[in-house]
């Protein structure tokens, strides 16, 4: 994997390297472990930022450090047994409170000091490009004087990329586990740069949608908000997290390049907490413009609905003055067209040309009354 150009790796002439006095440890219980169970992804034993040797299981892993008194193990493992966990606290010293924290996973992401041992609780994150969604990991890590533990529950990070990338320069992993915590830091955060970037693709999506009328816009706005909340929790604990590792720095001794090289990890962290928080702001600005034209849809809508309510009315209106102007003479006619003897007007010699006139002026004066009230 090449190097990126933005981090390269400085030189320096190391001091000759002196033995350190390794503290009296208890002998660890062994694991309980077998080649096709154990969790173990990879143990390697380094020494001057070489590779010495790769143990297969814990137990090997313990016997080499104690053999080379100025080497540094590096042990991953992903989703351990308790029973592991509980070997790696009685070898390397843990506080029993990291290893509870570290058997389970949704942690919150947090930087502990226990004596001589750091422990880092990281969110790592990646964008699913077929699912159009985030998928969130978590690392925990414990740093010590000669030993780095990770310990993954979840696909990200890779850190196999992470050890190739410090196992090619050796100068760097030299500088001891602050250095590797340093490497796996810079993964997890230079990880957030194509979710930050998948994210902003969404969100200009969703923007067409909205002003395109998608009626499941709503929902993908809901969907990627609660995502959001989860990368805010992920990326902002980061930024107090690295100033309180910088703070340190003078008090741990740690080496001035490294200290430029973490820098430069708090300032990324700081620029993706801000762009985060920016497409949160965003996301509830889009979701209320996206509320907004759904109401202006449904106004229109019902103001559509009312005006052809309208319209009906009033066409039943001019429907229903026609009928009863027409009813009006049909009345009279329908009276007078009974086949009776004996009526008042049948013998009479205006009797005709009274029923006309009266047709004509109850007519006239129903148009006149329909009239007058803009029934027609």
């Amino acid at each position: 994997m090449p190097e990126r150009p933005r981090k390269p790796v400085w030189r320096r002439t190391p001091p000759a390297p002196q033995p350190r006095p390794r503290p009296s440890r208890p002998s660890a219980p062994p694991a309980t472990e077998s080649p096709e169970a154990a969790s173990i992804v990879q143990a390697v034993l380094y020494r001057d930022g070489v590779r010495v040797v790769a143990p297969a299981t814990l137990s090997e892993t313990y016997r080499a450090l104690r053999e080379q008194p100025s080497g540094m193990a590096w042990i991953g493992l992903a989703r351990p047994t308790e029973g592991e966990l509980h070997s790696l606290a009685a070898e390397f010293d843990l506080h029993p409170l990291a290893v509870e924290d570290a058997k389970e996973a949704h942690q919150r992401p947090k930087l502990e000091r226990y004596g001589d041992t750091l422990f880092v609780v990281l969110r790592a994150a990646r964008y699913l490009d077929a699912q159009e969604e985030i998928d969130f990991g978590e690392l925990h890590v414990f740093v010590g004087p000669d030993f780095v533990l990770t310990v993954r529950h979840g696909a990200a990070p890779d850190l196999s990329a992470v050890r190739r990338r410090m196992e090619e320069t050796p100068e760097l992993l030299k500088l001891g586990p602050e250095a590797v915590l340093y490497a796996i830091l810079d993964a997890v955060v230079d990880g957030y740069l194509p979710v930050v970037s998948g994210v902003q693709n969404d969100i200009d999506e969703i923007e067409t949608e909205v002003f395109r009328g998608d009626p499941e816009v709503s929902r993908r706005i809901y969907e990627l908000s609660r995502e959001m909340v989860e990368f805010q929790r992920a990326t902002r604990p980061l930024v107090g997290m690295l100033h309180a590792l910088m703070a340190g720095f003078s008090k741990y001794g740690t080496d001035d390049e490294l200290q430029r090289y973490l820098r430069d990890v708090a300032d990324h962290v700081t620029h993706t907490s801000e762009r985060v928080d920016g497409f949160r702001q965003a996301l509830t600005e889009i979701l209320t413009v996206n509320a907004t034209l759904v109401t202006q849809q449904q106004n229109a809508e019902m103001r559509a609905l009312a005006e052809a309510g309208f319209e009906q009315n009033e066409e039943i209106k001019k429907i229903s003055s026609w009928a009863a102007i027409l009813f009006a003479p049909t009345l009279v006619g329908t009276i007078y067209g009974m086949n009776f003897d004996r009526m008042p007007e049948l013998h009479w010699v205006l009797g005709y040309p009274f029923a006309i006139v009266l047709m004509a002026v109850v007519c006239t004066s129903l148009y006149i009354i329909f009239k007058r009230k803009d029934w027609l």
